[in-house]
């Protein structure tokens, strides 16, 4: 089974969500990955359904709107993932990926993995918990998330693996990958430089990140989950040019996953 490479609607960020399926469609993406915010084309199913008609882009995944700067969006914590579950089955989407609770949301934290799995025994759908950070103050490394930001040591079934959160972690996404085995459902293929503070989610192959490596090894274990572009596109100067970062990424992506016609 071929992975498909969807594009996730944060890499067009500030741009909508319409203008995410428009570039998946002309670029030759296999789907979309929709973030969940303040924007309604991201929360109402009918408008969702319509934008993957129209571009005939199927949705693939949905992030659930579970990062500090969508704390508002759709009321509690297990409302939001409650939520994001009902969404993506009723869209015919069988990934959902959270973030790992904040180490504030004590209760929710305390309750996280086994609310996971009460989701996925309820909704036709993999709740994939992606691979977070330490948060940096000066020298001292704080804890930010709950019951711990990497998956890799927690009892998730079904995981997602970011190496730009893995570059500012300075995790070793490889064995990371060979650890996770097929846990390991979900990519997001970006990159990072490693270390700091900065979420830069670079272009893959622009960083430090073991990228290539990683999706050539995903390849050749039979990796069945799904890969999906997220990366930030905000510099480019033009419209022409942020496609052509996009192509070159999706090129990038479906080479090493042994994907080249």
């Amino acid at each position: 089974m071929t992975t498909p490479v969807a594009l996730s609607t944060s890499s067009l960020f500030p741009k909508g969500v319409e203008a995410t399926f428009a570039a998946a469609s002309s670029l030759g993406f296999d789907g979309v990955e929709v973030m969940v915010t303040h924007l309604l084309d991201s929360r109402e199913i009918l408008r969702m359904q319509r934008l993957s008609d129209r571009y005939d882009q199927p949705i693939i995944a949905i992030h659930a709107p579970t990062l500090f700067w969508t704390q508002q969006v759709w009321g509690s914590a297990w409302q939001k993932m409650e939520r994001s579950a009902k969404l993506a089955e009723d869209l015919g989407a069988d990934s959902v990926v959270a973030h790992p609770p904040f180490r504030w949301q004590r209760r929710y934290a305390t309750e996280f993995v086994e609310g996971v799995r009460s989701l996925e025994s309820r909704y036709a759908v993999e709740i994939c918990v992606e691979n977070m950070y330490p948060w940096r103050v000066g020298d001292r490394e704080v804890e930010m998330y709950l019951p711990h930001w990497n998956p890799v040591t927690q009892d998730y079934k079904h995981v997602t693996w970011d190496f730009s959160h893995a570059a500012i972690a300075e995790a070793d996404s490889l064995q990371a990958f060979k650890d996770l085995g097929p846990r390991l459902r979900h990519i997001h293929v970006t990159d990072g430089d490693g270390g700091g503070t900065a979420d830069e989610h670079l272009l893959p192959g622009d960083g430090r990140q073991n990228v290539a490596a990683c999706l050539e090894y995903a390849a050749s274990t039979g990796f069945s989950g799904k890969a999906v572009l997220e990366v930030s596109t905000r510099k480019a100067k033009t419209p022409a040019e942020r496609d052509e970062w996009l192509a070159r990424s999706l090129a990038f992506t479906r080479k090493h996953l042994g994907q080249t016609p």
